[in-house]
């Protein structure tokens, strides 16, 4: 299968509008252990609830920035 590549003024036509929508996901805390446990960053803010509660201003842990990265391509596709 071949993709026709895209004009740069179709790319500029399109600045600041929406091209497409993927269904929401929900990042678990399942999700971010697993993640954790594959690339070997167990630091506290992704894998600690409680003290990530009690020590960042977020109110509990957040998800590695690869994480959020990695789901891209599946949101990508979704599109």
């Amino acid at each position: 299968m071949s993709v026709e590549p895209i004009s740069l003024d179709v790319l500029l036509a399109n600045v600041g509008k929406e091209v497409g929508v993927s269904p929401w996901r929900v990042v678990t805390q399942r999700m971010i252990d697993q993640f954790a446990d594959a690339t070997d960053d167990h630091q506290f803010i992704h894998c600690d609830p409680e003290r990530a509660m009690r020590e960042t201003p977020f109110g509990g842990t957040i998800a590695h920035g690869f994480l959020s990265l990695s789901l891209l391509s599946a949101m990508t596709f979704e599109t």
